[in-house]
């Protein structure tokens, strides 16, 4: 029992580290070589978890070399758009100028049920305000609205807005976030300095946020 829990441990610990080898991509957004990889490092892996006769390295060197070839595989995608083309495969448009592509929607065996969920998830219920609609390499769908459909922008209306900068958690449940701070190019003096002027403690802080113009938001623990 024992040498399968340390084998399971073990073996976690590898996928992790491959997963993040292959790059942060492979959480959200799979594509077809990706997708391949991962089902396969899932079958490899389970079977010296529930075999314990066995080796260790029969299931750590075929993820490793698995690994190994998708990177290669991504940097040929990255030089050779034929290749990426053959691996991926290319983006389709299912409706091309307000008008939907049956034909394409065949080829991607897209049911018109499927097709307004997309439109949906959205936020589009009307069919009629879609000028484009393609699904990606990754399966999912980018939508263009018509211009009399769509949100106007404070460009369109010629209003100058100020620019607004972007927020950061720099204390999450009483830990400061050295990366937020170097990437608001802030301290934790100036952190200790709010804190005193706020006079909260850092373990009493559940989130705080800020942004590079030094403007922050407290939420302390209840």
């Amino acid at each position: 029992m024992i040498i399968s829990v340390i084998r399971t441990i073990i073996l976690y610990i590898v996928i992790i580290i491959t997963v993040r080898i292959m790059g942060k991509r492979q959480i959200s957004e799979l594509q077809t070589s990706e997708l391949v990889v991962t089902l396969l490092m899932s079958d490899i892996a389970s079977i010296p978890m529930q075999d314990t006769d066995q080796s260790l390295l029969s299931g750590i060197i075929p993820i490793f070399v698995l690994v190994i070839c998708e990177i290669l595989i991504s940097l040929l995608m990255l030089k050779n758009s034929r290749f990426r083309s053959i691996i991926c495969g290319n983006p389709v448009i299912v409706i091309n100028n307000g008008k939907v592509d049956r034909n394409a929607m065949k080829s991607l065996r897209l049911s018109t049920e499927d097709l307004f969920e997309e439109l949906r998830q959205k936020d589009i219920f009307d069919i009629q305000d879609v000028d484009y609609a393609i699904v990606e390499t990754n399966g999912k769908m980018s939508i263009l609205k018509k211009p009399s459909s769509d949100i106007v922008t404070a460009r369109q209306l010629g209003v100058q807005t100020k620019e607004r900068g972007m927020q950061a958690v720099v204390i999450s449940d009483g830990e400061i976030s050295e990366s937020s701070l170097k990437f608001l190019s802030l301290d934790k003096r100036w952190i200790s300095s709010i804190l005193k002027l706020e006079k909260t403690k850092l373990s009493d802080v559940f989130i705080m946020t800020a942004d590079r113009d030094k403007k922050y938001n407290i939420i302390r623990k209840d």
